[in-house]
């Protein structure tokens, strides 16, 4: 990390540790409580907010919100692992739920990072933003998975980097500042994610994102717990009804251009530009958000008129769990519906009849599949 990169802002400054083993870290200053901001931010944070105020209105609307919850849920979990290189995808998550099977590495981590989610969500209702609470969902994010041997839960206790693969600490990209400083900055991140500055909240939510990435504070899970808290914070603050935002996909997209902005603030106090970036990732997932949620509403009043019209009221509430479970099996028909084995069949049969399931090929443990392809399309498919 070369100190002649970084200059002091009021965000900190990088200098070289005391001591004859000294290195160059950085050193964040408390999260500022007001900003100057650029003509070009207060645009994107106009935009941003309207397109957030859009999405949380239909979240408000929709007949049944539920239904999208779970499946933007796992889109969210699915990109944010992907960043910390990660290959598993969305429909292969909807079949491990379905066929039961036993996930491979990869697909742990998602399904560890949806786990802290809805964790983190129930926690909300009776905890703040807090340390406790970070410390309980980097311990669940790393549960059994790679990083779990790098104290999981607890807040760390030596110096850790940031960088190319085999990168020391003297050529790490970004050292965060050392253990014993984790305290002070720790406790002013905390305040500032419960005070009420004299900020918008979406600048407020940009800047708790850059200061809990440049504290590090755990030896792993940072990235994914930073991005979990984006979500966590606009819930706790009652600008979004459910969690229906899903910005890693945004932050995925432009990997390094994400990275490039965070390092800005380090470097050179680039606020502006982090704040430009971080805005229109809330303009645009807002937007796709409300695109899939209108689109799926409407295939959802579709097929329920062609269930009405020609079969029972199990295959009505069958539509529904296909929304939130695009890949169906007779056993999650028959669980979620409270039926006999061969009513569950019977009714699957119904709903390939009808154009809404498609029967696949039997599964590895002799499983038979039925794909709700419309759906998944909707769910999984690249932004139209």
């Amino acid at each position: 990390m070369e100190l002649a990169r970084y200059a002091t802002t009021v965000f900190g400054e990088a200098r070289r540790t005391p001591g004859r083993h000294g290195y160059n870290a950085y050193f964040p200053a408390p999260i500022p409580r007001t900003l100057d901001l650029a003509p070009q931010t207060i645009v994107r944070l106009s935009e941003a907010e309207a397109a957030l105020g859009r999405l949380a209105g239909s979240g408000r609307l929709l007949p049944n919100p539920h239904l999208l919850v779970r499946p933007y849920l796992l889109r969210e979990a699915v990109a944010s692992t992907r960043i910390e290189g990660t290959q598993a995808s969305l429909p292969q998550l909807f079949e491990l739920e379905a066929l039961g099977t036993s996930p491979n590495a990869d697909v742990e981590e998602v399904v560890n990072y949806v786990r802290a989610m809805e964790a983190g969500l129930e926690r909300l209702q009776s905890l703040p933003l807090c340390i406790r609470l970070l410390r309980e969902l980097d311990a669940i994010i790393l549960g059994g998975v790679r990083g779990r041997e790098r104290d999981p839960g607890e807040l760390r206790q030596s110096q850790n980097w940031i960088g190319a693969a085999g990168a020391t600490i003297e050529t790490a990209v970004f050292v965060p500042p050392p253990q014993e400083d984790l305290g002070p900055a720790l406790a002013d991140w905390e305040r500032f994610a419960n005070d009420e500055p004299e900020l918008p909240l979406l600048v407020q939510c940009g800047l708790l994102h850059y200061q809990f990435e440049t504290i590090h504070p755990f030896l792993d899970g940072n990235g994914r717990l930073g991005r979990l808290l984006v979500v966590f914070f606009l819930v706790a603050r009652g600008r979004l009804p459910n969690p229906i935002l899903y910005l890693s996909p945004y932050f995925e997209a432009s990997r390094d251009e994400y990275y490039a902005r965070l390092q800005g603030v380090r470097e050179r106090g680039d606020i502006n530009s982090w704040l430009d970036f971080f805005l229109t990732g809330v303009e645009q997932q807002a937007n796709d958000a409300l695109a899939r949620a209108e689109r799926l509403v409407d295939l959802r009043e579709e097929y329920q008129e062609r269930v009405n019209a020609s079969t029972r009221s199990s295959a009505t509430a069958l539509v529904d769990v296909a929304f939130e479970s695009p890949i169906l099996t007779s056993r999650v028909a028959e669980q979620r519906l409270g039926v006999s084995r061969p009513t569950a069949l019977d009714v699957l049969r119904r709903l390939a009849a009808l154009g809404i399931l498609t029967e696949q090929a039997v599964g590895p443990r002799g499983q038979r599949r039925w794909v709700a392809e419309a759906i998944l399309e909707i769910v999984a498919g690249d932004s139209n």
